[in-house]
């Protein structure tokens, strides 16, 4: 069975035939709960989210700051497993039809084998993957197997780097380039900056493909900044917040789905210029 790598381009295509930037979600698989962790990120795609990224939880989340690092803890002590974050696509697919991808630490992959992980979950109607740790260098079985059953292989580029090594990763990469706003680890910040922008401009002179921006962003006035400049918003630490302060799930699905609609309305404008 083929991934949905298609449907993912066709999605942030459709954004900006739209003329706005496409809204990517973050949540780990497994958090609160395996059953509640799908009901939240069904909420936030139903809220306006375009597509998600479903975190495969990790031991030592290199990338992720406090808010994400202590979700994964929780969904790693309930004792989520791959299977789990595989049915967590394919729920989340099945009932939005939204692109859904897998964002995880290369490790995890490594253990369970290449193929067995793209084949499943191609089967499970997975978009791709996001593979904050794997280097360009070294992907290129991975990448086959990708490619083998259509998904996406999403890789990161940072303020830090240089144009030629952006242009080798982004050689390499499908489906659209992750812009980390800055130099650091996820989470909400007051502002996105510069960097972005600037990150997003020399990313572009290198590729056709999309380029979305995570890292920071946390409301619609950040999203509208982050939009007018790139062609997706990428925000997860601001809902597994939403989800760790709720007073109950019903709380928790109700402010994930507010927040999605938000951002999504944010998206918009940032094209307008409004």
């Amino acid at each position: 069975m083929s991934g949905n790598r298609t449907l993912l381009t066709d999605t942030i295509a459709r954004a900006a035939s739209e003329d706005r930037a496409a809204l990517i979600a973050y949540l780990p698989a497994g958090f609160p709960t395996v059953d509640g962790g799908i009901e939240a990120i069904k909420a936030v795609l139903d809220g306006g989210a375009d597509i998600v990224e479903v975190g495969l939880p990790h031991s030592d989340p290199v990338l992720d700051g406090p808010i994400i690092q202590t979700a994964d803890d929780i969904a790693l002590r309930g004792g989520v497993k791959i299977a789990d974050v595989l049915r967590t696509v394919r729920e989340a697919h099945a009932a939005t039809g939204k692109p859904v991808l897998v964002m995880t630490y290369w490790n995890p992959i490594d253990r369970y084998g290449i193929e067995r992980f793209t084949s499943e979950l191609a089967e499970a109607g997975g978009a791709g993957c996001i593979l904050p740790d794997l280097p360009v260098e070294e992907s290129t079985v991975w990448r086959e197997h990708a490619d083998k059953h259509e998904l996406a292989t999403v890789f990161v580029v940072a303020p830090s780097s240089r144009d030629a090594r952006i242009a080798r990763i982004t050689e390499a990469g499908s489906g659209f380039v992750y812009a980390a706003s800055l130099m650091g680890v996820t989470g909400t910040r007051e502002s996105v900056g510069a960097q972005a922008q600037d990150l997003v401009q020399r990313t572009k002179a290198t590729t056709s493909l999309p380029v979305c921006v995570g890292l920071g962003v946390s409301n619609a006035v950040q999203a509208a900044e982050v939009a007018s400049f790139a062609d997706g918003v990428i925000v997860g630490s601001a809902f597994v917040k939403l989800l760790l302060e709720a007073p109950d799930g019903a709380a928790g699905l109700a402010a994930v789905r507010d927040l999605a609609g938000e951002l999504a309305a944010g998206v918009r404008k940032g094209r307008a210029g409004t």
